[in-house]
């Protein structure tokens, strides 16, 4: 911000209520180059545009209604006057606002109009209301569009400094916005910040002036902290906790692109699945950054820095399990030696933080340039699967991470309706009860549902395990057949002879299908996924279908974890399939 742009901003903050909203330099779609310095709404007075000019007078050597000629470094320049480049910017938010019906008016004298009002103006953060009467600029800038230095000072009352705010509207009238109405109006002007149930971030993008084939509504739009966080993410370490559904990964998406913008050495995204990996992976392609953007699971990443700095890896043997370990541990050491070169990257993102163990992170942290110091994990200790017990009294601090006061909390689940979410916080009772602490530590968050509703999870009782895959082929083609694409299904399940079973009733359909490490995230690839529970983390379906259920139980903590992941993949509908139940 310039120092003008700086003042006001603090002035808006300090003088406007808490249902003021507030946005600064933001492009009102990535198809143009307007970037309105404030955009200024309220659910009862309208939408005001303001620019902000930070001209002495002695800047200003002449001005017309159209244009003016200002005194720079490099000698004189020619520019629009801001008046009439405010009132562009304002004619621009008001085109866009009117495509959509829910913010028109519907009928009578006014139909198709705008249903609140929208005005614009100017602010001279160094000149007083007396220079700018002394210079005579009212004959090119009417005063009442006019915010002076002495108007905005930290001394002048609220009431005042909004009344010189609304003196800038022509046309008043009774205006209320309801909340999804506000929300339209963000889903409108900024198409970065729509989720589409994560369509945006994981799919095919649409094009810039595409209207969505139906109006969205509030759970496909950010809320406002999420938006916050999109933008305003600051330097140094980050870590936002959130529950299942939150959103923490379409902002890693976006902070990623961010810094991989200005980014002169590679960014690295970790997570711990292969599958979200893989969905991450294909993000960044789509947004053209995959060049600068490394994204990998974290044993893949370990297995290629020991093969790119020559250190020996340890002999397979027929546990896998510690096979990793070993790979990871003999990493650390040659981090520790020096082998392993630390600072490699200029910022690190790590996905699914509950389910890196603390040396794990240790070693990422030494991972980030020190002259970037980006750092940014994602947190949920209701969805740490692997190893939980270990993790308990985990503090970041002992592991490197600066988490105090760089903490983000998401309560609110957007990814779930009321019905899928409420069953399955039922089912994850004790893992979910509400625990806090401080920003050094771990909290456990109990989500918040958004409000969306649709049908109650489907719980089937068939009489044998053998039935259970022909039940659930015939729902699935029955499902595509009213209009769910394959790629919006999956079965998500605990044990492979499961998962087989069903694999086979699927081809005896027809019904195509992919599994774990064959699939693919682009949009070509539309078959039914079949994923185990461990893998579907981070990911989302429109239905899920979980066989097995007659043989799985609450009362196991780490068994109801997974099963709290499994069932929170549905964003619409949720199905458990059993026998014996």
């Amino acid at each position: 911000m310039q120092a003008g742009e700086r003042r006001l901003a603090q002035r808006l903050e300090a003088k406007l209520e808490d249902d003021y909203l507030c946005w600064y330099d933001v492009a009102l779609s990535s198809a143009r180059n307007d970037h309105p310095d404030f955009i200024i709404l309220h659910p009862r007075r309208g939408i005001l545009i303001l620019e902000v000019k930070d001209w002495k007078p002695d800047t200003l050597q002449s001005i017309t209604r159209s244009d003016a000629a200002i005194l720079t470094p490099n000698g004189v320049k020619h520019v629009l006057n801001p008046l009439e480049q405010a009132r562009h910017y304002a004619q621009a938010v008001s085109n866009i606002l009117q495509r959509d019906p829910q913010l028109t008016f519907s009928s009578g004298r006014e139909q198709g109009k705008l249903r609140l009002p929208w005005a614009y103006g100017v602010v001279f953060s160094h000149m007083t209301r007396k220079q700018f009467d002394d210079g005579q600029l009212n004959e090119v800038i009417p005063e009442n569009l006019v915010i002076c230095s002495d108007e905005m000072t930290e001394a002048v009352e609220p009431e005042a400094f909004q009344e010189r705010l609304w003196q800038m509207f022509r046309v008043r009238f009774t205006c209320l916005l309801s909340l999804p109405q506000i929300d339209r109006v963000r889903w409108q002007l900024f198409p970065e910040v729509r989720i589409g149930v994560q369509a945006p971030l994981f799919g095919v993008e649409a094009e810039p002036e595409a209207e969505p084939a139906a109006l969205p509504d509030i759970m496909q739009v950010m809320d406002l902290q999420q938006e916050q966080l999109a933008r305003s993410l600051g330097d140094g370490h980050r870590v936002i906790h959130g529950v299942a559904g939150s959103g923490k990964t379409l902002i890693l998406g976006y902070r990623a692109e961010h810094l991989a913008r200005a980014a002169t050495k590679p960014i690295l995204v970790l997570c711990y699945n292969k599958a979200l990996a893989a969905r991450l992976e294909e993000w960044m392609k789509s947004r053209g950054v995959a060049h600068k953007v490394n994204v990998r699971s974290f044993h893949s990443w370990c297995a290629s820095q020991l093969k790119t700095y020559h250190v020996d890896s340890p002999p397979k043997g027929e546990d896998a399990d510690a096979f990793f370990a070993a790979q990871v541990q003999a990493v650390i050491d040659a981090a520790a030696r020096g082998q392993i070169p630390a600072g490699q990257y200029e910022a690190v993102l790590v996905d699914e933080g509950h389910d890196f163990r603390p040396e794990w992170l240790r070693l990422i942290v030494q991972m980030v340039d020190p002259a970037s110091n980006a750092l940014l994990v994602l947190y949920d200790d209701a969805q740490s699967i692997y190893d939980a017990g270990k993790k308990r009294n985990f503090s970041f601090k002992s592991v490197g991470i600066q988490a105090q006061g760089r903490t983000t909390v998401l309560k609110v689940n957007y990814r779930n309706t009321s019905e899928v979410l409420n069953f399955a916080k039922q089912f994850a009772a004790e893992c979910l009860t509400a625990s806090d602490a401080d920003e050094d530590g771990v909290p456990r968050l109990a989500p918040m549902s958004a409000g969306r509703h649709g049908d109650a999870p489907l719980l089937i009782k068939l009489p044998k395990v053998e039935d259970e895959g022909e039940w659930i082929a015939r729902h699935l083609k029955e499902a595509h057949a009213a209009g769910t694409p394959w790629r919006e299904m999956a079965v998500l399940y605990r044990h492979y002879p499961t998962c087989k079973a069903v694999r086979a009733e699927l081809n005896k359909l027809g019904i195509p299908a992919t599994w774990k490490d064959d699939i693919r995230f682009d949009s070509a690839q539309d078959t039914v996924r079949l994923l185990p529970f461990h893998s579907s983390k981070g990911l989302e379906f429109s239905l899920v279908v979980i066989p097995g259920a007659g043989a799985l139980s609450s009362e196991d903590e780490e068994e109801a974890r997974l099963m709290y992941v499994a069932m929170t993949r549905a964003t619409e509908r949720l199905v458990l399939v059993g026998s014996g139940v």
